[in-house]
């Protein structure tokens, strides 16, 4: 038995939703982790991906194997700012008039303005991903980035607004490891393979599982 590892550690194949967590309208993939305090709100969360305390997320697809600090923000939803006022009395009137009427069309527009994670991200501390945002397989966002713009598979960005760092791989390299899709395979599969998983050496990787 491994003395370092926890010994809450999810069990194979199960997920784990910490009893302060708040999922609404969400679905939850296969063992997936869900700490303290953290919300979901009209969320697809895929297989074996988690997200530390004290996440809000919100009208977000989130791919598999995604790796979420705590205090993230995905989907933190826009106040309307082309209308002469951005105070919610004008979305949501019904909270200070009995008989006003909720703008349907403007949750309506903002639900459809989705984030979108990609596979194997990895999403450092404090992070603000905002509506619409698209976020590419691999990629990694530096802690307390403000990503305002889509990013690129395989990259790394960083910063407020958040900018390109660096590349992780060659695009070539990106390119294999995108139609290798690894994380499409069957997690046995996967632990079979994980020797190549622990290594270093992305070219072997790519040249024996393309």
């Amino acid at each position: 038995m491994d003395s370092t590892a926890p010994a809450n550690r999810p069990k194979i194949a199960e997920t784990i939703i910490h009893p302060t967590a708040s999922i609404r309208d969400s679905s939850i993939g296969t063992c997936c982790e869900i700490l303290e305090n953290t919300s979901l709100h009209t969320v697809e969360l895929g297989d074996y991906s988690y997200l530390g305390q004290r996440c809000i997320v919100g009208d977000a697809t989130i791919g598999k194997f995604c790796a979420i600090a705590a205090e993230v923000r995905i989907g933190a939803p826009n106040h309307p700012m082309d209308r002469p006022s951005m105070h919610r009395f004008t979305y949501c009137p019904e909270y200070y008039s009995a008989d006003a009427v909720r703008d349907h069309s403007f949750f309506a527009e903002r639900k459809a303005d989705r984030a979108v994670i990609g596979h194997d991200v990895w999403i450092g501390h404090g992070v603000i991903v905002l509506p619409g945002v698209k976020v590419g397989d691999g990629a990694v966002l530096a802690a307390g980035a403000v990503v305002t713009k889509d990013v690129e598979p395989y990259t790394v960005v960083g910063g407020v607004p958040a900018k390109f760092i660096r590349e992780r791989f060659s695009p070539t390299v990106a390119e294999k490891l995108a139609a290798i899709a690894w994380w499409d395979w069957p997690f046995e599969t996967i632990m079979a393979r994980l020797a190549d998983f622990q290594s270093s050496d992305i070219e072997t990787f790519c040249k024996r599982w393309a």
